[in-house]
């Protein structure tokens, strides 16, 4: 779900409501077939009823993916399947007059609490993610930067593997915007994290720092691989991002990379400020390039440019 915009995200969410209203339909008729003698719905008594039905529908055909990694999505399912076996028994019972078990309905009570309650989990799972994302990238905001942050620093510390932070900022945004116009500017932002979200790894998170600068937490990475992903990240975005003005124009997109290690003995404050002045370096020297931080030299700051070679594309 991590993975999902908030566009997306609210989609799902009023579609999960909806199936849902649907469902508790479906359920007051059943009680209904059971006690008042109510015509039985023959679908309700197939072995499938619980993929047929409209959430049955959703749920295994049109619920988004990145709903399918979370607990309570699992769980959702796994208690409909069993509620809709528990109201066939029930059924089977009331068409041919049989009374009705009483251990049998009390498990159908107890089965569709239990579907409320996962239910009301992922909705409240995905209420946070809205939450948290920032509305017009998707990427997750500047308040949830230094809570996960230090997180990740706590494991680095407790013997876990490093972590490596990135500054990103893209290039020229303000020309963008005032030859194009901000719409396409917010268009080019959006876009941009719609490629990191393309090409980094499930670990790893964007945080909107504010206006065209993001943080990136490589968790488990460090200087070497980080610098692995933000080259591919960097030369994907300057060979295959092309955004449309509202002219019909499009345009190259470049950004530049700061890179520092998540220092498990410092401030994280004072590791954020490293990966800055990378970035400011990188712009400096040219913009579309990724520059790490490099204190091994005792007497002063070194700075190394990474891949000197890549400077002209």
């Amino acid at each position: 779900m991590e993975r999902m915009d908030p566009s997306t995200l609210h989609l799902a969410a009023e579609r999960l409501r909806e199936v849902t209203d649907e469902h508790a339909h479906w359920h007051e008729y059943l009680l209904r077939s059971i006690f008042c003698e109510h015509p039985v719905d023959p679908h309700d008594l197939a072995p499938s009823a619980h993929r047929t039905c409209p959430f049955g529908h959703w749920f295994y055909g049109h619920a988004p993916n990145g709903f399918r990694g979370e607990q309570a999505f699992a769980a959702m399912g796994q208690e409909h399947q069993r509620l809709h076996q528990v109201a066939a028994k029930l059924l089977r019972s009331a068409r041919v007059g049989s009374p009705i078990d009483r251990l049998d309905f009390e498990d159908l009570v107890a089965t569709s609490a239990r579907l409320r309650l996962q239910v009301d989990s992922l909705r409240s799972t995905i209420d946070a993610a809205i939450g948290n994302r920032d509305a017009l990238t998707g990427a997750y905001g500047r308040i949830e930067m230094l809570p996960a942050l230090h997180e990740l620093q706590l494991l680095t510390r407790h013997g876990g593997l490093p972590c490596s932070i990135v500054f990103m900022d893209v290039d020229h945004l303000k020309r963008i915007n005032d030859q194009h116009g901000h719409p396409v500017g917010d268009a080019v932002l959006a876009g941009v994290v719609r490629h990191l979200d393309l090409h980094l790894r499930t670990q790893d998170k964007v945080f909107r720092y504010g206006g065209d600068e993001f943080l990136v937490a490589l968790s488990g990475a460090d200087l070497a691989t980080a610098h692995e992903v933000v080259s591919r990240v960097r030369l994907g975005l300057a060979g295959k991002l092309l955004i449309a003005g509202p002219d019909g124009s499009s345009m190259q997109v470049t950004a530049s990379f700061g890179l520092a290690l998540l220092d498990p003995d410092e401030d994280v404050s004072e590791s954020i400020g490293r990966a800055d002045q990378a970035l400011l370096l990188a712009k400096t020297a040219g913009r579309n390039r990724a520059v790490a931080w490099d204190a091994s030299v005792t007497t002063g700051t070194r700075w190394r440019l990474i891949d000197v070679s890549e400077r002209s594309e």
